[in-house]
């Protein structure tokens, strides 16, 4: 094996982009590139009846949203091609006669229906079924007939007697006893590989120096030991990482809500907060840090850091990490990420674009409101106050903060007084000074000032800072809003005095 690692991912196109298959690319993807090594992305689609060109397209599309690239596969190429199983059907079928050639391996003519009966039998005896090697026990006469009437054959590995020992990096040593693993078939009577052949070839082909897949494969790997001894190559290091589960403590399905990469791309996550959490679902860099940029989970990545338990899917966790990755984002990145949803609003300006003269402004309006969303569509609802033209009031506000007995003279005081604010002047420091110096001289206490502003500014009773949000709103708007108020505290006055 050469310095520099080579790994791979190789995802079988029956469907879009796991999340746990997500996780798998992205371990790989870190080590590789922390190693200054190669990382190859091959496509398994030899389930003919299951994988499509459409499947296939998802899954890369996942892949590059991710902005996991591939040094080798499918639109790049390679010095190790094809990267498509399909296409590689020759390479298994060669190594499958020369394992026969070799007296590695033999062919089986055993009907498919009668071992499943054979199984079924043996699992209503309550006991485990093992291929009795049936077929490597035929008399030489019996095998030329066989064979010469054209029947239908397998191919089975013929497996020595003895013990299979593996190092895996994150569960350490495996010793497993051959007499429990059987003759396995490596190649089907149709002439296509099973995945214990083509993936061990596969890997050959392509100088694959570690294997870094789920935990479910575990116990595939002492056959795939066997057959690169019996192929003459060293196996490559293996790590089987935890599996993904649910909250319930089960693997994590479509019961447990999305399951694809593309589900969440089309709700809106960010690539970069998807790769962060991911990272952390089964693998720990060690401390308490948890936000990291793609460089720095590059750099700290080591396979020594995955460990051995299963890990659980946060959906509540996930929408945090989105959140942190919106207040590591440049307000410009963001900026340009929301205008398609300001349009689709009727909130977007061209003076907003870049290069506008109100683009610094939508700037801090982001800075304003970064640290309360996790998704960029609620710059949307959380911007209306600054960027609709109009505010409505929510019934929740108005029963908990504009019943207070005398609130229209109070807000009437609080106009008066920001529009005696010269427009150098109307910034968060003088607008909290001005609200505080109106309650003291009217006996009230600020409070009572600085709800009934954040209603009239945003019709909600929860905002970002208010004297910093009334600053960005503007000396016209607010003092429009404060009428706003006045006159619906007057109609609503003048309802009640006539019993309406």
């Amino acid at each position: 094996m050469s310095d520099a690692p080579r790994l791979r991912f190789a995802p079988s196109p029956t469907g879009f982009l796991h999340i746990g298959g997500a996780r798998t690319a992205l371990f790989n993807w870190l080590y590789a590139r922390r190693h200054g090594g190669v990382f190859v992305l091959r496509i398994e689609d030899t389930d003919v009846e299951r994988s499509s060109d459409d499947m296939v397209s998802g899954i890369l599309d996942g892949l590059r949203w991710l902005g996991l690239d591939w040094d080798e596969g499918p639109g790049v190429g390679g010095p190790h091609g094809p990267y498509q199983q399909s296409q590689r059907l020759g390479r298994y079928r060669d190594a499958a006669k020369r394992l026969v050639a070799m007296d590695l391996a033999y062919p089986c003519y055993c009907r498919p229906a009668d071992l499943q009966q054979q199984r079924e039998a043996a699992q209503a005896a309550g006991g485990g079924w093992q291929y009795d090697r049936a077929c490597l026990h035929r008399r030489e006469e019996e095998l030329a007939r066989l064979a010469n009437d054209g029947t239908p054959h397998a191919i089975r590995l013929k497996v020595p007697p003895g013990r299979t020992r593996f190092n895996d990096v994150v569960h350490g040593p495996i010793d497993v006893d051959n007499a429990t693993i059987g003759d396995l078939v490596i190649l089907r009577s149709d002439g296509h590989p099973t995945y214990h052949l083509s993936v061990v070839v596969d890997d050959i082909d392509m100088a694959i120096t570690h294997v870094v897949r789920g935990d479910d494969h575990t116990s595939n790997t002492p056959k795939h030991v066997l057959l690169y001894a019996a192929l003459g190559a060293t196996p490559p290091r293996f790590a089987h990482v935890p599996l993904i589960f649910g909250p319930d403590k089960k693997r994590l399905s479509k019961r447990h809500g999305a399951t694809s990469v593309s589900d969440y791309q089309q709700r809106g996550y960010l690539p970069d907060a998807m790769v962060n959490f991911l990272a952390l679902l089964g693998w720990s860099p060690g401390g308490d840090r948890e936000v990291f940029s793609r460089d720095e989970l590059v750099q700290a990545f080591t396979l020594e850091g995955i460990g051995g338990g299963n890990a659980v899917f946060d959906q509540d966790k996930l929408d945090w990490f989105n959140g942190q990755q919106i207040g590591r984002m440049p307000a410009e990145t963001v900026a340009d990420a929301i205008q398609p949803l300001l349009e689709a609003a009727g909130w977007w300006r061209d003076s907003y674009a870049a290069g506008g003269d109100q683009r610094a402004w939508l700037g801090q309006v982001i800075e304003l409101l970064k640290s309360r969303v996790r998704f960029l569509a609620e710059f949307v609802e959380y911007g209306r106050p600054f960027l609709a033209g109009t505010v409505a009031y929510e019934p929740e506000a108005v029963q908990k903060r504009l019943l207070v007995e005398g609130l229209d003279g109070h807000v009437t005081a609080l106009r008066d007084a920001y529009a005696a604010l010269g427009e150098g002047r109307f910034e968060a420091g003088s607008l909290e000074t001005a609200l505080r110096a109106v309650a003291d001289a009217r006996g009230i206490k600020a409070g009572v000032l600085i709800h009934a502003t954040r209603v009239a500014m945003t019709g909600r009773t929860v905002s970002p800072g208010l004297f910093e949000m009334v600053e960005l709103i503007g000396r016209e708007r607010t003092i429009g809003r404060l009428q706003q108020l006045e006159g619906f505290l007057a109609e609503r006055a003048t309802r009640e005095s006539r019993g309406t």
